[in-house]
């Protein structure tokens, strides 16, 4: 089930964003965002990526199962995600924290052409699907307004059955974007053997995106 939610968790690191008056700040710094490491408290484990190029595959739209029915129909392309414009190049950079029962990865993105901001519209702020041993939520949920900057966030479920077992999993994803440049919050419940699940700490990770935000505008 790990799996299945890191997967979900690539699928949507390019959401869509909300619309906001748009202002393109010069010189952002991706690499800022390691400063973030040292916000997190000894509870939890912190790991960093040194700034390296976009993995395309990182990015793709998520690939779900054939046969899945959409409500509404037309909103498959929204709950599968949505990805960075072919070709795009550039760099990324990254902090994972773990801990108090919670996963963060803050992602921070440079890309070589604007992402374009897509919109999921009034009509896909709420997207069912199933199919075979599989079924899912995806929907809006409220994001930081962020002075000049385009944001999203979902809330993403899936319900699968597994050796005859069912398995569940959710994750909150926060973009925020600003002329080649996205930061990227996402957030889930760490599983762990005998222990209950802790829910999603949305007001951290709401906070984490205006932080990230910040520090690779370099305010």
């Amino acid at each position: 089930m790990r799996r299945t939610v890191l997967a979900v968790a690539s699928a949507g690191l390019v959401a869509a964003c909300t619309s906001h008056a748009q202002v393109v700040v010069a010189d952002p710094d991706i690499t800022k965002i390691l400063d973030l490491k040292g916000t997190f408290g000894p509870d939890f484990q912190v790991k960093t990526v040194a700034p390296t190029g976009i993995d395309p595959r990182a990015f793709a739209p998520q690939t779900l199962p054939p046969g899945l029915k959409f409500e509404p129909p037309d909103c498959a392309k929204f709950a599968s995600g949505m990805a960075v414009s072919p070709g795009a190049t550039g760099n990324m950079t990254a902090v994972t924290a773990e801990g108090q029962g919670n996963r963060f990865v803050i992602l921070a993105v440079e890309t070589s052409e604007p992402i374009a901001p897509a919109d999921p519209g009034d009509g896909c702020k709420k997207v069912a699907f199933s199919g075979a041993g599989v079924r899912g939520l995806v929907e809006e949920v409220p994001a930081p307004h962020i002075d000049g900057v385009k944001t999203l966030g979902t809330h993403r479920i899936l319900e699968t059955v597994a050796g005859g077992k069912p398995a569940a999993g959710q994750l909150y994803n926060y973009v925020a974007g600003f002329g080649r440049f996205l930061v990227i919050v996402t957030a889930n419940s760490l599983v762990v053997p005998d222990k209950p699940i802790v829910p999603v700490n949305t007001q951290k990770a709401t906070e984490l995106l205006t932080k990230s935000v910040s520090t690779v505008r370099g305010q």
